[in-house]
């Protein structure tokens, strides 16, 4: 586990790794925001229970074998499991099967911009639980954000479009936000390689179960050459690179600054939408995306140090 840093000279040499850790996150935001497209495009053939049963689980594997070619340890100290179930089943469990049925009910541009107001939620939440005070970044990249998500949002409020299918994008959102708390109020003590392919085998058990529940076993089939690309893309780069990198960046760097600088995935999802399926954002909508670019831009900026 992570020491916090002191004066001690003997982790001097680990005062770059936050500043390193702030560069994953265009990275992820590529990652997370294109896997909007690629999960919509997947839906059309593969039902959603099976999706993400067959996403978080096939990319946990290749988590493990990644683990286990680089000679990371997999085992995690026997008090801590719980809390490793608790935090895989709300931001990666609960997280994905949620935006599954919330893409099949709404357009997947607005279900991203709806979604990511989880980096408000984890903000306000490492507030309360976490004591993470509001420094100037933190201010300005929520200040932005929430301008960007409002901007992008109220259209939608005023037009009476606020749907069931947006409605489960802001539940995840809020699922998201309170499994990133738990992970850094509780965190496990092991490799974030291990800790990602652990928690996506969690989150592909769950949906297994819901799989099996409400769909049944699934029937082999051909699947067209696009959605093959697709879910390609979601299981090695959306899920199992993304997870990884995720979990790296949540553990070097506090919840807020962390989850606001995903902010760049709405925008890179919207334009996803645009490119892949078609989907035509409104002026507001490209106003509001260049107000949440701005906010990731503002979490980019390196803290200063005394």
């Amino acid at each position: 586990m992570l020491k916090q840093e002191t004066g001690s000279p003997r982790v001097r040499k680990d005062a770059g790794r936050p500043n390193r850790a702030l560069l994953l996150v265009p990275l992820l935001g590529l990652l997370w925001g294109f896997n909007w497209p690629a999960v919509r495009i997947s839906l059309t053939e593969i039902a959603p229970w099976t999706l993400r049963a067959a996403g978080m689980s096939f990319a946990g594997l290749v988590l493990v074998a990644v683990a286990l070619a680089r000679g990371v340890q997999l085992t995690v100290p026997r008090g801590q499991w719980l809390r490793l179930v608790v935090a895989g089943f709300l931001s990666i469990a609960a997280f994905n099967v949620l935006l599954a049925f919330a893409q099949l009910a709404a357009p997947t541009s607005r279900a991203a911009i709806l979604t990511f107001t989880m980096p408000i939620w984890a903000t306000l939440l490492a507030r309360l639980v976490l004591g993470e005070a509001f420094d100037g970044r933190r201010l300005a990249g929520l200040a932005l954000g929430i301008a960007g998500l409002l901007c992008l949002g109220l259209p939608l409020i005023m037009a009476g479009q606020l749907s069931f299918g947006l409605m489960l994008a802001l539940l995840a959102a809020v699922s998201w936000a309170v499994g990133t708390i738990v992970t850094k109020r509780w965190p496990v003590s092991a490799p974030a390689l291990t800790i990602a392919a652990w928690q996506l085998l969690i989150g592909g058990l769950a949906a297994g179960i819901g799989m099996l529940v409400f769909e049944g076993l699934p029937v082999p089939k051909l699947l067209s050459p696009h959605v093959l690309t697709a879910l390609s893309f979601h299981i090695i780069g959306a899920q199992a690179l993304a997870y990884f990198l995720w979990f790296t960046v949540v553990a070097r760097l506090p919840a807020g600054i962390a989850s606001l600088g995903t902010l760049m995935v709405p925008a890179v999802g919207v334009l996803g939408s645009v490119l892949l399926l078609g989907e035509r954002p409104t002026a507001t909508d490209w106003l509001g995306l260049a107000l949440v670019i701005a906010a990731s831009g503002a979490i980019m900026v390196p803290a200063r140090r005394g």
